[in-house]
């Protein structure tokens, strides 16, 4: 027996070695759990800082170009070869297309046109054109493609046919000039090698299924077709006042009417420019606004739907969001029963009080001063109750205070608590606010305001 209870093996148990590893790892992993703990249970208070800035207010429209457009018709049937640029001023008599009856022509200019090389300004201007479609391009509407396809297409050959023209006398030579007609311009204006049906329609002719896009068909005239006698050959926009037309409701077009210009910027170019305001209701109650112009027709002349923006609030100032505002209230006393504290401090008023043996006494409080008129000072209403007494400064008038009144303002964090600070909003849309800058009161630029002044109350102190 003695010798059974000998061999019972009993397991060691090592003792616990802390070292200073597990005590830093503990440290932190505690620091950790505290500092996620008052994440979650802390206030969350977000600051905003001030900046100058405009409001943009969503003014954005899709027009209807309207311009006096004349449709030049060919006088007989052959090969039209284009020798105008498209968007150039012609005079009366200038050189415009050819017409050739036999077609040789055609033949004539492939054949000089692969050695012709197009000049500095040429591939200019295929740049501009390539770069105004890339910047204006909606995958919605992809018909546009071909549009640009045919635009770069024929102004290439225009580009290929007036260098060749440059040099009549090689085609004198070549013995075909007997068989082709030179037509010039009857009047002077701006060439356009499209039409679209929109050349003669009027404001009063107008519906709202107009301004659809999708049923919208523009016809390109390429150079090198052959055509008939009467068929429409280029057109000619004769004078550079124009209008643009676009669908308002009532409400708008009253405000239109009322400012008579108004600044419109053009997205295209991002240009601006003052258009003079008229309107036009149809039977069907549909409201249209013109928007004429006596400039930029030519930048636009082969544009029929124009995206504009109506900039009708150009002020700058203060921007800050919409939910950084706040309504509060305030005393409102008489400017004369305010005073400044001796020592140079703040102002505030001289209290009615009473001493424990009834006998009356003043007591100067000082309180923060909020906004002004004339005649009344906003003051703090945390150190101050309705029917407390005040008095006038070197007199024994009293005031009871009892005036209230509201002032729109943001929570000021500068200082590290929440101070109140009264705003003048010039401009407002749905998120943002203009106010106006450096009042006596009020926001200068750079300065930190709450940025939802939900989050706070009256000079909580901010830890951030």
């Amino acid at each position: 027996m003695e010798q059974n209870g000998n061999n019972k093996i009993v397991k060691y148990r090592k003792p616990l070695n802390i070292n200073i590893g597990m005590v830093i790892f503990a440290v932190i992993f505690i620091y950790i759990v505290i500092c996620v703990f008052m994440y979650f249970t802390q206030k969350h208070i977000e600051a905003h800082q001030v900046k100058m800035g405009s409001l943009s207010t969503n003014n954005i429209y899709k027009g209807i170009a309207l311009r006096d457009e004349e449709i030049i018709t060919a006088d007989q049937a052959g090969y039209v070869n284009y020798y105008a640029r498209e968007g150039e001023r012609v005079g009366v008599g200038n050189l415009v297309y050819t017409l050739d009856e036999s077609g040789k022509l055609a033949d004539y200019l492939n054949t000089e046109v692969s050695g012709t090389t197009l000049t500095a300004k040429d591939l200019s201007e295929l740049k501009t054109e390539i770069l105004g479609f890339v910047n204006s391009f909606d995958p919605e509407y992809f018909s546009t493609v071909y549009d640009f396809k045919y635009n770069v297409q024929g102004t290439v050959l225009k580009l290929a046919n007036a260098n060749i023209l440059e040099n009549i006398d090689s085609i004198n030579r070549s013995g075909i000039s007997e068989l082709i007609s030179f037509c010039n311009a009857p009047d002077t204006g701006i060439v356009v090698y499209s039409i679209d049906g929109y050349e003669d329609i009027t404001i009063e002719q107008l519906t709202k299924e107009s301004f659809d896009t999708k049923n919208y068909e523009k016809t390109q005239l390429i150079s090198n077709e052959l055509i008939a006698s009467g068929d429409p050959v280029y057109k000619l926009s004769t004078n550079e006042d124009w209008s643009i037309v676009i669908q308002t409701d009532e409400a708008k077009a009253e405000e239109l009417l009322e400012a008579e210009y108004v600044k419109v910027k053009f997205l295209k170019n991002q240009q601006t420019s003052w258009g003079e305001v008229s309107s036009y209701t149809n039977e069907n109650g549909e409201i249209f606004v013109k928007l004429t112009f006596n400039n930029s027709m030519v930048t636009f002349c082969t544009d029929r739907f124009i995206d504009i923006e109506l900039i009708l609030e150009d002020e700058t100032g203060l921007k800050i969001p919409n939910s950084s505002i706040v309504e509060k209230e305030f005393f409102i006393v008489p400017k004369e029963y305010v005073t400044q504290g001796g020592n140079g401090s703040g102002y505030g008023v001289l209290k009615e009080t009473y001493t424990e043996d009834g006998t009356a006494t003043t007591e100067f409080v000082e309180t923060t001063i909020y906004n002004e008129t004339e005649t009344e000072y906003y003051l703090d209403d945390m150190v101050l109750r309705i029917g407390d007494y005040i008095i006038k400064p070197e007199s024994t008038e009293k005031y009871a205070i009892s005036k209230r009144g509201s002032l729109t303002g943001v929570y000021n964090i500068n200082k590290g608590y929440a101070d109140f600070k009264q705003i003048n909003i010039l401009y407002q849309n749905d998120e943002y606010s203009i106010v106006k800058s450096n009042t006596q009161y009020g926001l200068s630029v750079y300065d930190y305001i709450v940025l939802d002044a939900t989050t706070v109350e009256d000079d909580e102190f901010i830890y951030n």
